[in-house]
């Protein structure tokens, strides 16, 4: 008959069954966090198409297609190339972008409560209800591209000197009385 190799037990250092425990309730615990905060926020969040680079920021404005429908399919918003406060819309949708790259392209379902929840939207132009109280809604968007709001305020600052300095020497090239150079046309040649 042959023996089974014996090998000695090593004694456990004092405390670490006791850490083993703490790190499986942790990481339990924060299994549940996580799982509970996505269940809270109700968010349905799908990638499309992959975008690259960083994501935009709540301090950020970006510029998207969207097409926006209700829960049974009625569609209620269409745009192209829509600029837009990533703080200053919707909190489920603000979310949303913030989870974005540029150039993806992503189906987003926001709950009621994290959209305009007990209040309804009317048309303005026709004052018809446009989206009911507590509708959920979903949206296919493009983030096209996204800037800081200090890089938005540059572009506009460089502008309007840009504008400023044509209209000091003349007008801008091609408007009625502006010769090229800038110089006021005179009376056509006799």
């Amino acid at each position: 008959m042959t023996e089974i190799t014996r090998v000695p037990l090593q004694p456990i250092a004092a405390g670490a069954l006791g850490k083993l425990w703490l790190g499986i309730v942790l990481a339990i615990a924060l299994g549940g966090a996580v799982a509970f905060e996505t269940r809270q926020k109700g968010l349905e969040f799908e990638t499309i198409k992959a975008g690259s680079g960083p994501s935009p920021t709540t301090a950020d404005l970006v510029r998207v297609n969207i097409v926006g429908r209700l829960a049974n399919g009625k569609l209620f918003a269409k745009e192209d190339d829509l600029a837009m406060s990533v703080q200053e819309t919707l909190p489920g949708f603000s979310v949303a972008l913030q989870k974005m790259q540029k150039g993806g392209k992503y189906h987003v379902v926001i709950p009621a409560r994290l959209a305009y929840g007990a209040v309804e939207k009317r048309d303005p132009q026709t004052g018809e209800v446009a989206i009911p109280a507590n509708s959920d809604l979903t949206f296919d968007i493009e983030l096209v591209d996204f800037k800081s709001a200090a890089e938005v305020m540059r572009q506009r600052m460089l502008m309007q000197q840009l504008q400023r300095q044509m209209q000091g020497a003349g007008g801008a090239p091609g408007t009625p009385g502006a010769a090229p150079g800038g110089a006021e046309a005179g009376p056509p040649p006799q």
